[in-house]
């Protein structure tokens, strides 16, 4: 049974946000293990569904150093001001990047939150997207939902390459996404 639409708001997750920290706040010489630090969700059936009917998208980005900190403040004031709480938020280090032609990792912070879907959302992910971009970040494709082609470019320095590739191996265009579509990363 999915949750009513209005129960995750910026009340409900500042509550639970106070009792998860004062629940699980880490005391001296207590061990975790693996699965519950880096996965806590997976202890909850069907957390998912606290977004109610309508769900979520989460948005993933990497800003790279020295750009990161200013980045990443600037995203989280403009979900603030847009009133988009999340209830889930995840903050990690990259090392340096990855070989691939459109790898996501870089040097620098990965941010990833959930938003619930709302007529505004569109608007916001437009605004975040803006955000990476002016700090020279890229977002996740894997967690993609909202992206403009437009920003590709800019984000994936690669792209020209990965479509020389994709061209010589696949040149009727038979291996395509509905990303793929989308973000028009096929295109020559």
């Amino acid at each position: 049974m999915d949750a009513p639409g209005w129960l995750l708001n910026r009340f409900s997750i500042r509550i639970f946000n106070d009792l998860y920290w004062l629940k699980n706040r880490p005391s001296s010489g207590e061990l975790w293990s693996i699965d519950q630090f880096f996965f806590p969700l997976d202890s909850v059936d069907g957390w998912n569904r606290l977004y109610g009917p309508r769900g979520f998208i989460q948005f993933q980005c990497v800003i790279p150093d020295p750009e990161a900190v200013k980045g990443l403040c600037r995203i989280l004031d403009t979900m603030n001001r847009a009133d988009q709480a999340s209830f889930l938020a995840v903050l990690k280090r990259f090392g340096p990047s990855g070989a691939g032609l459109l790898s996501f990792p870089r040097e620098g912070w990965t941010l990833a939150v959930d938003l619930p879907m709302s007529r505004a959302l569109a608007s916001l992910a437009r605004s975040l997207e803006r955000i990476v971009l002016e700090h020279g970040g890229r977002t996740y494709f894997a967690k993609d939902a909202l992206g403009s082609p437009e920003a590709v470019g800019e984000m994936y320095p690669r792209l020209s390459e990965f479509r020389e590739v994709q061209a010589r191996f696949d040149p009727f265009q038979r291996m395509e996404s509905s990303l793929s579509r989308r973000l028009r990363l096929l295109e020559r």
